[in-house]
């Protein structure tokens, strides 16, 4: 644990309330994941404590939207823990940007390694949300892991159905065999020594031609509202997949089995005028309960990664401090 201080490593403002620290830890596969660990200044570190992981998006880092909520919860009173993905930002694993649903989740599985060994953190008192396409990343993980007391997610994005059919099943088959194509003929030139290619992502500029959503995306990636690059990666890279690995999404459905992460509870929050909330509403639809649905009246999708005025903080407090007790 490396004390730092927040100015350079988030894209907003962090509590005077709360101590920031740099952390690294090894996921089962041996390779190191980064994070960033906030404990409130007046915690008493001789008693333990409850946690919460969080998670970013699919293709961001910690220093953006997962920054915003571990610093406003440790600020409410948790141990929190932010996490850069394998493949992205300052977590290890190459190639850069690559794609790798069941290793994301395992990142999350280590992060509870992580917490529950700290002394001032109680095991069986950890919880974890995920922003974005970690929200299908934590409910992946928490399948299988029990020491997930209680899920959260917001703005959602299922990458499995995302990639396999586009939002509100705009894609066809054949669009998404195409991609494959795509995808497995440059495995041919990487392999070969060639080039890597990447897709997806964020646009880097605005025409009359860029749609809504990616005009969104846009006001949050590539302005300082919440640009950040990593030294791993470079204003060109940011956001952007590899294109050879970017089709393992289509074999990801973070959905199957989600009736089994009860009696541990789930809250899902979106905006009611968020792009993905078809997400969120399918997996409250096939959660158990205990469960919870969210809609955050007058927000869309990028809108609840850092719009603190939007973002529902009162009620993760209390589904967390409900449930994590």
């Amino acid at each position: 644990m490396e004390q730092i201080t927040p100015m350079g490593y988030t894209t907003f403002k962090v509590s005077d309330n709360v101590t920031m620290y740099k952390v690294t830890f090894k996921n089962q596969y041996k390779m190191n994941v980064a994070g960033h660990l906030f404990i409130p200044k007046n915690l008493d570190r001789s008693k333990q404590h409850s946690a919460i992981i969080v998670g970013h998006p699919m293709g961001a880092v910690k220093e953006q939207s997962a920054n915003v909520y571990a610093a406003n919860m440790a600020e409410r009173g948790f141990v929190t823990l932010s996490l850069d993905l394998s493949f992205w930002g300052e977590s290890e694993g190459e190639p850069r940007n690559a794609v790798a649903p069941d290793i994301y989740a395992e990142d999350f599985s280590a992060a509870v390694d992580f917490l529950g060994t700290r002394p001032f953190v109680d095991r069986n008192r950890i919880g974890i949300i995920g922003v974005c396409g970690s929200g299908s990343f934590v409910v992946s993980a928490a399948k299988i892991d029990p020491r997930m007391k209680a899920i959260a997610t917001v703005s959602m994005y299922d990458m499995g159905a995302a990639s396999r059919n586009a939002l509100n099943h705009s894609q066809t088959l054949e669009q998404r065999k195409q991609l494959q194509k795509l995808a497995a003929e440059q495995r041919y030139v990487e392999f070969s020594g060639g080039k890597t290619e990447y897709v997806g992502g964020t646009v880097h500029k605005l025409d009359e031609n860029t749609d809504p959503i990616q005009r969104e995306f846009f006001e949050f990636y590539r302005t300082p509202r919440g640009e950040y690059t990593p030294k791993s990666s470079s204003p060109e890279l940011t956001t952007h997949p590899t294109l050879s690995s970017v089709t393992k999404f289509n074999n990801f459905y973070p959905f199957n089995d989600i009736e089994t992460i009860s009696p541990r509870p789930m809250l899902f929050i979106t905006g009611d005028k968020a792009h993905s909330r078809e997400f969120s509403e399918d997996a409250y639809k096939r959660a158990a309960e205990p469960k919870e649905l969210v809609i955050v009246p007058n927000a869309g999708h990028v809108d609840l990664y850092d719009k603190t005025d939007l973002i529902p903080f009162d009620k993760l407090e209390s589904f967390f401090k409900t449930n994590l007790k």
